[in-house]
C-alpha cells in the first residue's frame, strides 16, 4: 500500500508541487526568522566573543555587556589579591571617533583598551600584522569591518602601516583582525589601555572591566564567586555574561516580537496552505480510495497511507527549504548579517513541520474514514 500512495503522490505532479512549495516556503520563513533571533542576540555580546577571558569582573549594576559601568583604578588589584586568581588584567570599552588623515569624515568605533603587559583579551584571528606589535607606539588592530568601511570613504583600502585619527590623535594600524560585529554597527579598534586614555573622549574613570583567570585546578564558576564575595564587585563567566546580554536584550527588546511575527507567519502559511492542498488532493482521489475501500481495504491501512503521503511532503518540502536556507546563508559575509543557522533551528522548524504535516493528515483521514465504498458506482 506505500508503493500505491506514493504513486498517488508523485502521479499528480501540479499537486505535489503545491504541496512541497507550501512546505518549503514555510521551512524557509520559520528557518530565517529564528536564524534572525539568535544572530541578534549574537550582536548583543559581541565584546564578550572579541575580548576572550575566563572570568569578567564589572560593576554590580552592570546588567549586559554593553553597560560600561566605570570602576576604580584599584579594583585590578584587588581582584589580583583574591586567593585562586592566576592572573588579573585592565581593560576598556567605549565609543571613540575614527577620522581619516587630511579632514575625512569621522565614523564611529568600540575602543577596547587591553593590558599592555599582557594584551588580555586581544583578538586571535589575525589576517594580517602581529598583535604583539600593539605594544609599539600609537599602534592599533582594527576589524575587517573597519577596514571595508573606510575603504567606502577614501577609496583605498586600508592596509597594516597606515594612519588614522582618533581624538586628534594619531593611530598606526598593526594588524587587522576577524571580529563579530557589535550592536549599532561600531567596528572594533584594539589598543592597550594606557593608550586608550589618550584615543578615548576625556573622562576621570577608564577602567570598565577587570578580565582574569583562575589558577589551575579550579573552575572559572568558583573563582568568579570567591571575586564577587572578596571584593563586592560583580564577576562572572564569559558564558554567564553572554547569556545574562541575550536575557537583558530579550526583556528590553522588541526582537522577540518581530521574530515570533516573522516565524507565526511561516508556521500559518504551512498550515493554512499545505493543509488546504493537501486535503484537497484527498477530495479529487477520493474515488480511487473509495474503490481501495470496495477491495477490502481498512480504514486503518487508508489513514497510514494518508499520513505516508503527508511524510514524504513534509520532508522533501524541509529539507529543499533547509538547503536553500543554508546556500543562502553560506554566501553572506562572515559575522556582517545578524544571521546564525545553529543546529538546534533545523530541528525546530523540523518539529514545526512535522505538526504541520500531522494536522493535515488528520484532518484528511477524517475525509477518508467518511468514504462509501459505493461512491465507485456513481457517476
Amino acid at each position: 500500500m506505500t508503493d500505491i500512495a506514493l504513486k498517488m503522490v508523485f502521479g499528480e505532479r501540479a499537486k505535489y508541487a503545491m504541496l512541497v512549495s507550501g512546505i518549503c516556503f514555510s521551512t524557509i520563513l520559520m528557518t530565517q526568522g529564528l536564524a534572525l533571533f539568535f544572530g541578534i542576540l549574537g550582536f548583543s555580546y559581541a565584546t564578550a566573543t572579541n575580548v576572550r577571558a575566563p572570568i569578567w569582573v564589572v560593576d554590580p549594576l552592570v546588567q549586559q555587556v554593553g553597560d560600561n559601568q566605570p570602576l576604580r583604578d584599584t579594583d585590578v588589584n584587588r581582584v589580583r589579591s583574591v586567593e585562586g586568581v592566576a592572573w588579573a588584567a585592565p581593560l576598556y570599552v567605549g565609543g571613540a571617533q575614527a577620522r581619516l588623515l587630511g579632514g575625512g569624515a569621522t565614523q564611529p568605533v568600540t575602543l577596547v583598551g587591553l593590558d599592555a603587559d599582557t594584551l588580555a583579551g586581544a583578538p586571535t584571528k589575525l589576517v594580517a600584522g602581529d598583535v604583539q606589535d600593539l605594544r609599539r607606539p600609537q599602534s592599533v588592530v582594527v576589524a575587517e569591518q573597519f577596514v571595508e568601511m573606510m575603504q567606502r570613504l577614501r577609496g583605498e583600502r586600508l592596509r597594516v602601516g597606515d594612519v588614522f585619527e582618533m581624538n586628534d590623535r594619531r593611530a598606526q594600524i598593526v594588524g587587522i583582525a576577524k571580529t563579530a560585529q557589535g550592536q549599532g554597527g561600531a567596528s572594533y579598534v584594539f589598543t592597550t589601555w594606557d593608550r586608550a586614555r589618550e584615543y578615548a573622549p576625556s573622562q576621570r574613570r577608564m577602567l570598565t572591566h577587570v578580565l582574569a583567570a583562575p589558577e589551575p585546578g579550579r573552575s572559572d564558576r568558583e573563582i568568579a564567586q570567591v571575586i564577587s564575595e572578596r571584593t563586592g564587585l560583580r564577576a562572572i563567566t564569559e558564558e554567564e555574561f553572554k547569556r545574562m546580554s541575550s536575557h537583558w536584550m530579550l526583556v528590553n527588546s522588541p526582537i522577540p516580537y518581530v521574530v515570533g511575527l516573522i516565524v507565526g507567519i511561516g508556521f500559518v502559511i504551512g498550515l493554512g496552505v499545505s493543509g488546504q492542498t493537501f486535503y484537497t488532493f484527498i477530495l479529487e482521489n477520493t474515488r480511487h480510495l473509495g474503490a481501495l475501500k470496495a477491495m477490502g481495504t481498512s480504514n486503518l491501512t487508508l489513514i497510514r497511507m494518508v499520513m505516508t503521503q503527508a511524510g514524504v511532503v513534509g520532508v522533501v518540502g524541509f529539507g529543499i527549504g533547509v538547503g536553500v536556507m543554508s546556500a543562502f546563508f553560506s554566501m553572506l559575509p562572515e559575522g556582517r548579517a545578524p544571521l546564525r543557522l545553529l543546529w538546534p533551528i533545523p530541528v525546530i522548524v523540523f518539529g514545526a513541520i512535522l505538526f504541520i504535516c500531522s494536522v493535515a493528515a488528520v484532518v484528511s483521514s477524517w475525509r477518508v474514514v467518511r468514504i462509501e465504498p459505493a461512491i465507485v458506482f456513481r457517476s
